[in-house]
């Protein structure tokens, strides 16, 4: 009779090939510590201390006593495993090669014993294929931890010897996938990097291979202080000995937008940066806002292309946007890695490590990078490439001394543009043969412009919109505005411009005009504006239009409306002159204040409704028709939303900066946009005056910081949030903070404190009587139980809160209910129903938009996968769950997913499989946006 004990994955036993039940997760641990030293006594308390850690629970040995017994009754078909009772402790007694793990240390030593690579190759793969997984998967506790992590580094090491011996066969072009993910995943480890720079060789990339030692060689140096080892540098001279190859193929990025299409003049400014950019590797255009700097780079750019083919970068990187928040260098650099075909497996975690990793990739191509609008040269300097062959173009209206100073970029300063180049400008906007009717007035209006390219778009569209006025009749209207300051500082043409412009307008669209200036955020949509405007959308929409032909504002898809930064400043100081203007501001607000709450009960029509009160007179609340459409709105105005917050905030509009955290909760959990919830709560903790709204903050920012691993920060906030609640003294807020804890701590694996606090939650729910909360709570209880060890009890209580949410329709808190049963599935052994149960929650959070619970199951369902045998379809769900944790943000659990398609089982490379799951939000915790509040 054939017994199997696995170690080396999920922790079972196989009797003639059928799986038997050896209990919970306690259970398997007394299994596992025994195993590990099979045949031999395990002394009692190290047997405890195994299982239960350094403090185990005042019962131990009794339980202890309990789960040999169980054991013993498992192995009683088979005289093959018997479990003794020796001196002073317990063995199983059993032949070694029972135990997967003492199998694979037989065969990688018997490998070692051997000089053909060939056999070495096949006795290694041999033992790779042993490995279905993490080690020890499925039991918890500080010695299994530090086990498992012992056993992993005995499968790399074995792992590295199988592909030491497979390049020495000259197997590199079949290695190049698995040696990647490799040394992305270990980028200091200099085997490994030797590993895949072999592979590379031998499938005929030495260029990238080279690459790959500078990119190395560059993070030692920079993180440990130290050069590379003999045998890489020995390894990287033979390389650049064997290089005959052209660069490497990569992608070629094109991202420059289109080229001016009316660009005139600037000849001595383009020579300007021909020569800086032939003896420089970074030019700067400085020069005031308008004076047309992005117009000269990308002419520039565009007139150059041949000299970079390996491609062209571009990124505007905000520094003057008008919400004041300028391009983190980290993002540019993510999106330079993305436009130059870096997979996303291959992106380092940390900030530093991208920017290695890009200036490594442009270090010998012929690449033109633009970096508009830059705010200042710490902003610019983490994106600059390195080596001699790419190009550099910044823009800004600050000179960048910095850059000059630090870097040897070469300043050009950009000046308004002369006469004749303005005029050709005009002629180009208008066209020549009205222009050329009159001479003096084309002159004059120059004059008027002060030669600065904003300023001469805007006359010209004023032009096209008057095609009954002739040039002079509108310089005459120029110059009735009497500012003589023209001759002193041309650049103050674009007020002037915007003030004739300006009194062209009607009433109507003055007053749109003057209150877009004061919107905030980049952009504001169609009825935000109608409220701030107090007017009907069909008149705001007229309006809008006539800006737009006038050159004043820009529309775009959905109907979004933009405007230069100099046109919105200047508007912002005609809005000083409309009255009304707070009551615009706040009628905004509530716009999107309102507007949220509809669309958040159409997300989640289950939640608790939130109280809120009237609208200010004169504003639209625009609820969509659907929760599709709900959805729709919140991505719209993802990036206006955080600004208008801010405003109600600055001008102590205390109650809806709060509210407005709370309707959009929801919305962030589900698009996984924690960067925008950790701040709108930041927010809402500063202003909340209501000890219940304080409650309520404290304890999501607590629960949003946890799930980005922040678990100090979490602690301390949701201790305040349980503070405040038993102040309070309400049930919801009392098991909502108990609920959030614990969600914290069964993240973190001491599933006693969160069943703890899940059993604290259940009362306070049931004072409550909603009857989906309770639900959600018998399912967290269930999924604690389970994990400690209770699945009997786990499956009782997580199916309960199945039938109870199924009768109340809710398909996400019943896609939370399944996803509990299916982990106790795969704990228990029947991967083939956890796989069914995670399909089925799968199938249900798509239906609900729920990307950020889609990931995680995702995440789940690739482990009974793995259990069964079926490594392309782990591989499979887990690649599509890791391109949702990227956009979501969820960049630590990017990196623990990368780690885990890294050591998924290949014929080529064995290796296991770790578990990314760990650590992140499994519950459906009440501030994963299932709570009472916000």
């Amino acid at each position: 009779m054939a017994v199997e004990i696995a170690l080396l994955g999920e922790v079972g036993v196989r009797i003639d090939g059928h799986p038997v039940e050896v209990g919970p997760a306690r259970q398997r641990c007394v299994l596992a510590a025994l195993a590990v030293d099979v045949a031999r006594t395990v002394p009692v308390p190290r047997l405890v201390e195994r299982v239960w850690g350094a403090a185990p629970p005042p019962r131990a040995r009794a339980t202890l006593h309990s789960y040999l017994s169980r054991l013993r009754r498992a192995f009683a078909g088979t005289d093959a495993v018997q479990v003794v009772s020796r001196p002073n402790g317990y063995a199983l007694v059993t032949d070694k090669s029972t135990v997967d793990l003492m199998r694979f240390r037989a065969l990688r030593d018997e490998a070692r014993g051997h000089t053909d690579d060939r056999v070495v190759a096949r006795v290694l793969t041999e033992a790779a294929r042993l490995w279905r997984g993490e080690p020890l998967t499925g039991i918890g506790g500080e010695w299994a931890a530090l086990t498992r992590d012992l056993l992993a580094g005995e499968r790399d090491a074995a792992r590295l010897d199988l592909v030491d011996a497979r390049l020495r066969l000259g197997h590199g072009p079949e290695l190049l996938t698995a040696t990647a993910a490799a040394a992305t995943a270990s980028p200091l480890d200099e085997r490994v990097a030797a590993q895949h720079m072999r592979a590379l060789a031998q499938a005929g990339r030495i260029p990238e291979a080279l690459d790959r030692f500078r990119a190395v060689r560059a993070r030692l140096v920079a993180e440990l202080g130290t050069e590379p080892g003999a045998e890489l540098r020995e390894l990287h001279e033979t390389l650049l000995r064997n290089d005959r190859e052209p660069s490497a193929a990569v992608t070629v990025p094109r991202q420059l937008p289109s080229a001016p299409a009316h660009f005139v003049g600037r000849g001595q400014d383009l020579a300007a940066l021909d020569d800086a950019l032939r003896t420089a590797g970074i030019a700067t255009i400085a020069g005031a806002g308008g004076m047309g700097k992005t117009w000269l780079a990308l002419h520039w750019a565009h007139r150059n292309l041949h000299r970079f083919p390996d491609g062209q970068l571009f990124v505007d990187l905000r520094g003057f946007s008008p919400d004041e928040t300028p391009m983190d260098p980290d993002a540019a650099i993510r999106g330079f890695l993305h436009a130059l075909g870096v997979d996303a497996s291959r992106v380092p975690a940390d900030p530093h490590g991208r920017a290695a990793l890009f200036r490594d990739l442009t270090a010998r191509r012929r690449m033109l990078v633009v970096a508009d609008n830059a705010a200042d040269a710490a902003q610019v300097a983490p994106i600059l490439p390195v080596g001699g062959t790419c190009r550099v173009l910044v823009t800004s209206r600050n000179r960048l001394s910095g850059l000059v100073t630090a870097h040897g970029a070469r300043a050009v300063r950009l000046d308004v543009l002369p006469g004749h180049d303005a005029g050709s400008l005009l002629a180009g906007r208008i066209g020549a043969a009205r222009l050329g009717t009159d001479p003096l007035a084309v002159t004059r209006l120059v004059e008027l412009c002060g030669g600065l390219p904003l300023a001469l778009s805007i006359v010209g569209a004023r032009i096209l919109t008057e095609p009954d006025l002739s040039p002079a009749a509108i310089a005459r209207q120029l110059e009735e505005l009497g500012l003589g300051a023209l001759d002193a500082d041309p650049s103050v043409s674009v007020p002037v411009v915007l003030s004739w412009s300006y009194r062209t307008l009607t009433g109507t669209q003055k007053k749109v005009f003057a209150l877009l200036g004061i919107a905030p955020g980049e952009d504001v949509g169609l009825v935000a504006t109608a409220s701030l405007a107090d007017l009907s959308t069909e008149d705001t929409a007229v309006a809008l239009r006539a800006l737009e032909q006038a050159s004043l504002v820009s529309i775009g898809s959905g109907f979004r409306v933009r405007a230069h930064d100099l046109v919105r400043a200047y508007a912002a100081e005609r809005a000083r002159q409309v009255p009304g203007r707070e009551e615009a501001l706040r009628r905004l607000v509530d716009h999107h204040a309102h507007t949220a709450h509809a669309n958040n009960r159409l997300i989640d029509p289950h939640r608790p409704s939130i109280a809120i009160g009237e609208a200010a007179p004169g504003t639209h609340v625009s609820p969509a028709a659907d929760r599709a459409g709900a959805l729709a709105w919140f991505d719209a105005e993802r990036g206006t939303y955080r600004a208008v917050q801010r405003t109600a905030a600055a001008r102590g509009w205390n109650d809806v900066a709060v509210l407005m955290a709370r309707v959009s909760h929801t919305y962030h959990q589900l698009r996984g946009h924690l960067d925008d919830e950790l701040a709108m709560w930041q927010t809402a903790i500063d202003v909340a005056r209501d000890p219940l709204d304080r409650v309520i903050a404290h304890r999501i920012r607590g629960s949003s910081l946890g799930q980005v691993q922040r678990y100090a920060e979490a602690e301390h906030h949701l201790g305040e949030a349980l503070a405040l609640a038993e102040r309070v003294g309400e049930p919801l807020p009392l098991a909502d903070t108990h609920g959030a804890l614990t969600w914290l701590w069964a993240s973190r694996s001491q599933f006693d404190k969160a069943f703890a606090h899940a059993e604290a939650s259940l009362p306070y729910y049931e004072k409550s009587g909603n009857k989906m909360l309770i639900a959600l709570a018998h399912n967290n209880i269930g999924l604690c139980a389970a994990e400690f060890g209770d699945t009997a009890r786990g499956r009782e209580c997580a199916t309960r809160a199945l039938v109870l949410l199924r009768e109340l329709g809710d398909p996400h808190g019943e896609a939370a209910a399944i996803d509990t049963l299916a982990r106790i599935e795969h704990q228990t052994g029947d991967h083939t129903a956890a796989i069914r149960l995670y399909e089925r929650a799968l199938e249900l959070l798509r239906a609900v938009d729920d990307d950020y619970g889609t990931a995680n199951t995702l995440i789940d369902l690739g482990h009974p996968h793995l259990a069964l045998g079926q490594p392309e379809r782990a591989e499979q769900v887990w690649r599509r769950a890791l391109e949702m944790l990227e956009r979501q943000g969820r960049d630590d659990e990017a990196d623990r997913l990368r780690e885990q398609l890294a050591a998924v089982p290949r014929v080529m490379v064995g290796i296991g499989a770790g578990d990314a799951s760990r650590g992140r939000d499994t519950f459906d915790a009440p501030d994963s946006g299932r709570s009472s509040g916000p």
